[in-house]
């Protein structure tokens, strides 16, 4: 059976490899070129598409596309916060997250976090448990990607790195991150994510919220980065 990427987990033994979990990536970052436009956010800056639940998919999918100057922040600054620690630094931007566990370090490019959102009632915490696969082409254009697929520690062999997990409802998503560095200096940022949110949330409540909350990471991370520009410069 071929992989592709969805919100079904995959266990830790079982991890495809690291080309072939990038080459799916920027499929599906191309293949948002097709996708439903949707609604633009802050103030226009940030445009939505999506693309119905297919066969294979868990979920629909959704995307994000922006584009900033220098002024919001350069290529490296982009990607000194978002290719690197970036599970830890979300927890700064994405108040949902409380806590962010580094479960397993495979390489330098590779490792798998747990992410613990809480909300508010009577919506229980959730638990994300991702496989973070980090890349980046320094040719021209500059390039870097992140990939994050669901990851599963309830099997036989992993109890070790299921312990690390905080208690709550099991989640699941799966996403795809860019930053390219385009000729003029600016840099375009694209996401695309497919999730669940497990429990007992109705499919089409958390679908019609996911523009939203996808796009307000945008202004939520050039706040916060503002705020660290220059911090020990």
């Amino acid at each position: 059976m071929s992989y592709q990427l969805s919100i079904e987990p995959t266990r830790p033994a079982d991890i495809p490899p690291e080309g072939t979990i990038l080459a799916l990536g920027r499929e599906v970052l191309e293949s948002t070129k097709s996708w439903k436009a949707g609604k633009t956010y802050a103030k226009g800056t940030v445009q939505t598409l999506s693309r119905a639940k297919r066969s294979g998919d868990g979920a629909a999918w959704h995307s994000r596309l922006s584009k900033h100057t220098k002024e919001d922040a350069t290529f490296d600054e982009f990607w000194s916060k978002l290719g690197i620690n970036k599970a830890e630094n979300e927890k700064e931007f994405i108040s949902a997250i409380k806590k962010v566990t580094l479960v397993k370090r495979i390489s330098d490019t590779q490792s798998i976090w747990t992410m613990y959102y809480t909300f508010p009632p009577p919506v229980s915490p959730r638990v994300f448990t991702v496989l973070q696969t980090i890349h980046l082409d320094e040719s021209s254009p500059r390039t870097g990607m992140v990939v994050s697929i669901p990851v599963d520690l309830s099997g036989l062999g992993d109890e070790e790195l299921a312990n690390l997990e905080e208690k709550g409802t099991k989640g699941r998503y799966v996403s795809v991150e860019r930053l390219v560095e385009l000729e003029d200096g600016k840099v375009e940022w694209q996401m695309a994510t497919s999730s669940t949110p497990g429990g007992s949330i109705p499919s089409f409540i958390a679908e019609s919220s996911m523009a939203g909350q996808i796009s307000a990471d945008v202004p939520h991370f050039l706040k916060w980065f503002h705020t660290v520009r220059n911090q020990g410069t």
